[in-house]
């Protein structure tokens, strides 16, 4: 069974807590919460962890079917030095369910193992930071909640920081497995004050066969601590083809070096 990442969240969780505050400048940021990533990586052998608690998506699915899909996506990011990150991804659990036309069906169990390259050449202070981001998705899930294919991504991000409280972003990707999918993404955020921060998104996503739609969400992070982010957020459906609504709540945890005192 996939319990290691809920094991390993929670033990450098416990480290976190235990290690001395960070200087200013350190913590290059996380991924979560929205669309894309942030576009700088981690100082080579520092750690950060990221974890759903939970995902929550709703899906039509055509012909009166209806989705529902909770997920505790785990992301454990290291940085390699250089301009590189690798990233190890999963879900501990997940939990399906698929109503209508007088049915219902459901599952449950691990995720699929998620393995990422990310590419970032720039410092986190710089006015312009972008970054490329290229994951395989594999098949070794539960069989009620895992792939049939194997999913490649491939996704760019681009972040402008026009002043100390405002930063404008585009993010695209594209994802390839038993289906295409192309997602084009801006967004903007505004920093409220020295721990808090708040972000809207709009995007156009397109599925291979099906007509292009539109979603936007906002949400916002909570920095308690210098290393600990608790985030939330949420995205609907706005025209075409699209998900119907995604709500997430997580917490991302920065390590720094699990070497150093």
């Amino acid at each position: 069974m996939h319990i290691w990442p809920t094991t390993l969240f929670f033990a450098l969780a416990a480290v976190a807590v235990a290690r001395p505050a960070l200087a200013d400048g350190t913590n290059p940021g996380y991924d979560r919460p929205g669309l894309g990533f942030t576009p700088v990586v981690l100082n080579a052998g520092d750690v950060t962890i990221e974890q759903g608690l939970p995902t929550w998506t709703r899906d039509n699915l055509g012909g009166g079917q209806i989705q529902s899909q909770y997920t505790t996506d785990s992301l454990v990011r290291l940085g390699l030095g250089g301009p590189f990150e690798a990233q190890l991804g999963t879900s501990p659990f997940n939990a399906i369910h698929t109503s209508g036309n007088g049915a219902s069906d459901g599952g449950h169990g691990w995720g699929d193992t998620v393995l990422a390259l990310k590419y970032a050449p720039n410092k986190s202070d710089a006015p312009v930071t972008w970054g490329l981001l290229g994951s395989v998705e594999f098949t070794d899930g539960a069989r009620a909640v895992r792939n049939d294919h194997r999913q490649y991504l491939l996704g760019a991000d681009v972040n402008w920081q026009l002043s100390d409280q405002d930063g404008v972003g585009g993010y695209a990707e594209q994802t390839k497995g038993q289906d295409k999918q192309s997602t084009l993404a801006i967004n903007e955020s505004h920093v409220f004050n020295k721990t808090v921060t708040g972000y809207v998104e709009l995007a156009q996503v397109h599925e291979a066969g099906e007509r292009a739609g539109t979603e936007a969400g906002t949400g916002v992070a909570w920095m308690v601590t210098q290393r600990v982010q608790l985030d939330g957020g949420v995205r609907a459906r706005v025209a075409g083809h699209a998900q119907l609504w995604m709500a997430s709540l997580g917490v991302s945890v920065f390590l720094g070096s699990l070497t150093s005192p």
